[in-house]
């Protein structure tokens, strides 16, 4: 798969549907960074007239994720991923446009040439701040991703 916008949506269609049909959407992805972007919608909606936290914590996953698969990709190894653990902070409530930013892919890669050379398991943690259409940090999310080559 190549990494643009259009085909990580096509992606989010098939492997992520609950993600895709929130309204969670890759805007750009580069080796550096990947933004993604979800609309307040009644779909999304909590009780309290905001973007419930869990599509919130799709699209910053989606951030995070995304740049692991496109340096694995860029590696040309056969290397596992998972999330271990996450932590989330809310300042605000989620209405209208947010879009949240990961831009931590010199990290990624960092990481992903360790794994290899020692063949050993590691670990990182990558963040995604959600910001709203007012330039306020409206969540923080934080994801330890284990990853491993496979033998």
């Amino acid at each position: 798969m190549q990494f643009t916008s259009a085909k990580l949506n096509v992606f989010l269609f098939f492997k992520l549907p609950s993600a895709f049909w929130s309204g969670v959407r890759v805007k750009n992805i580069t080796t550096e960074k990947c933004i993604a972007a979800v609309k307040h919608s009644w779909f999304n909606q909590n009780p309290f007239n905001s973007m419930y936290f869990a599509v919130q914590a799709m699209a910053a996953e989606l951030t995070t994720g995304a740049l692991v698969m496109y340096h694995i990709k860029l590696s040309r190894k056969n290397i596992s991923m998972l999330v271990a653990t996450n932590k989330s902070s809310f300042s605000k409530k989620a209405r209208g446009r947010i879009t949240f930013t990961c831009t931590q892919g010199n990290v990624i890669s960092d990481v992903i040439e360790k794994a290899v050379a020692t063949g050993d398991g590691q670990t990182v943690w990558l963040e995604s701040q959600g910001i709203d259409e007012q330039g306020d940090i409206v969540s923080q999310f934080s994801f330890e991703w284990t990853l491993k080559v496979k033998q």
